[in-house]
């Protein structure tokens, strides 16, 4: 009889522990569903473990049965009267509580696991509701991260809540709970933070679409498509405010950082001067743009002209505004910027006299600018007599460097402090020059009626043109052909165009009197 009742026993503590590491196996699968794919190695490790210590603890328990009943066995005790003497010791209200505890914590776990799909088809519902409600594509995916999101926190944290749950059920030491809630809270709030990161993405990209689709040159979100590059940022400050109130909700409950806490609002409140800063540089661009370039009646030249100081205004702007949030930052630090400034105007003076180079290029830009040597839309020739020259369309002049883009298409970026002798071809007017060879079997004068013949003909059919094309003379006399100097004046920059479509009809109308 003895033997029989120790192996019930042992039979028992198997299929307790049997069922026990299939709920914990459940509760893993349920967990790994809802996780990354890189991470789920890890989960199925962690399992593996759990596994192996259950089997362990139930290995070790049967043994002590074994033994205990094998000496009362040997004693010629009998196993049942001395187990139940034991049972008897405990309050039965013990065995009540446990019982109901355990009866609770498998009710609990049962409800979890079937409720988990249950809601998760609902969420999949509402993503796809979601995704079809607005009629814009570009926020699909944003709300299919959100609600992909949202099923993982809501499946973890009723697993942990479930699992904090069952510990009071059973009447666990009260540092379990504790811990179990402690993660459960800073899970919480991480995954809320996440949730509410992803929320914002979603509004942001469909304010995002429908501004594009309804914008139009008559309202003001016409500027809209200036302001859309600060759309990542606008997401990334977000996340970031979150995560600083996130991060001190958690903290100031740990005493030895939690005086980091405090500075909770001042770091959120940089992060919205940074971006603040970034809309101010680009409304003032705009501001700029509208008043300067949009207005009626404008001249060519008066046109380059703004286009050339816009670049100047633009920049002065951007370096005010940094100057001026750096300030303010400063002050929301209780630090008191004006003996900074004063430092930093010595530094400047010693560095000033090291940096002369950069001070000549800054005069040298000026000089320029308010000299009207060149302006943006200019076509120059520019550099040292001596060295290498640098010719092409002036695209920027900014304080310490212009910009030059050579007709073959390469830019070539000048310190204004080198620029050195300028020739601008776009002042007024310039001439577009051609020398012309002709055969010296046709008549000198045919070639010159010839010549302004095309010239009169050019000037009809090109705008660029200011006068007729004609013959300056006879520039040089080779062996098989003479060669006469052509001058066309055109309006400026446009010589080189001029040039080449002067050559291809002189080049037509050759052709036409050899035949």
């Amino acid at each position: 009889m003895n033997i029989l009742i120790t192996i019930a026993e042992v039979g028992s503590l198997i299929l307790i522990f049997s069922v026990l590491n299939k709920f914990v196996k459940l509760g893993f699968q349920a967990i790994t569903r809802s996780w990354p794919v890189e991470k789920t190695q890890k989960l199925v490790t962690l399992r593996q473990n759990l596994s192996l210590l259950l089997l362990l603890v139930c290995s070790g328990l049967c043994f002590l049965i074994v033994a205990v009943n094998s000496v009362l066995i040997y004693q010629n005790k009998n196993v049942l009267d001395f187990q139940l003497g034991l049972i008897n010791r405990i309050p039965r209200q013990f065995w009540i509580d446990l019982a109901t505890g355990i009866a609770k914590s498998v009710m609990l776990l049962f409800l979890v696991k079937y409720s988990i799909p249950l809601l998760e088809r609902c969420l999949i519902w509402c993503s796809n509701f979601a995704k079809n409600y607005d009629h814009i594509i570009a926020n699909d995916q944003s709300i299919e991260v959100f609600f992909n999101d949202l099923k993982k926190t809501l499946s973890n944290g009723l697993w942990l809540l479930a699992i904090s749950l069952c510990t009071q059920f059973l009447d666990l030491p009260n540092f379990i709970p504790k811990y179990l809630y402690i993660i459960l809270k800073a899970y919480l709030a991480i995954a809320v933070g996440r949730m509410l990161t992803l929320a914002l993405s979603t509004i942001i990209d469909t304010l995002d679409g429908l501004s594009l689709q309804y914008a139009n040159s008559d309202s003001l979100l016409r500027h809209y498509q200036r302001f859309r590059h600060l759309v990542p940022a606008l997401k990334k400050c977000l996340e970031y405010v979150l995560y600083v109130g996130i991060a001190s909700l958690i903290i100031q409950d740990i005493d030895f950082i939690a005086w980091i806490a405090n500075y909770a609002d001042e770091i959120i409140a940089m992060i919205a001067i940074y971006f603040l800063c970034g809309v101010a540089i680009e409304i003032s661009n705009v501001i700029l743009e509208d008043l300067i370039l949009q207005t009626d009646n404008l001249t060519d030249l008066q046109r380059q002209r703004r286009l050339t100081i816009i670049p100047l205004f633009k920049s002065i702007l951007k370096y005010t505004i940094y100057f001026a949030a750096g300030i303010f930052i400063l002050k929301l630090l209780s630090l008191d910027p004006t003996p900074l400034l004063a430092g930093a105007g010595i530094v400047g003076i010693v560095v000033g006299f090291g940096a002369q180079n950069l001070i000549n290029d800054i005069v040298c830009g000026f000089f320029i600018l308010f000299e009207n040597y060149y302006l943006v839309g200019d076509y120059i020739e520019a550099g040292k007599l001596e060295e290498r020259t640098v010719e092409g369309i002036v695209e920027a002049i900014e304080l310490r460097t212009t910009q030059i883009r050579h007709p073959d298409g390469q830019l070539q970026i000048i310190r204004n402090g080198e620029i050195g002798s300028v020739i601008n071809y776009s002042k007024q007017y310039i001439y577009a020059k051609v020398e012309v060879p002709i055969p010296h079997n046709l008549d000198l004068d045919r070639a010159y009626n010839l010549i302004e013949e095309v010239g009169q003909q050019l000037k009809q059919e090109c705008f660029d043109v200011l006068e007729a094309t004609y013959i300056d003379g006879l520039e040089n006399w080779h062996k098989d052909d003479l060669v006469l100097r052509t001058l066309t004046k055109v309006k400026p920059g446009k010589h080189l165009a001029i040039q080449r479509l002067l050559r291809r009809m002189l080049k037509n109308a050759l052709d036409e009197e050899k035949k």
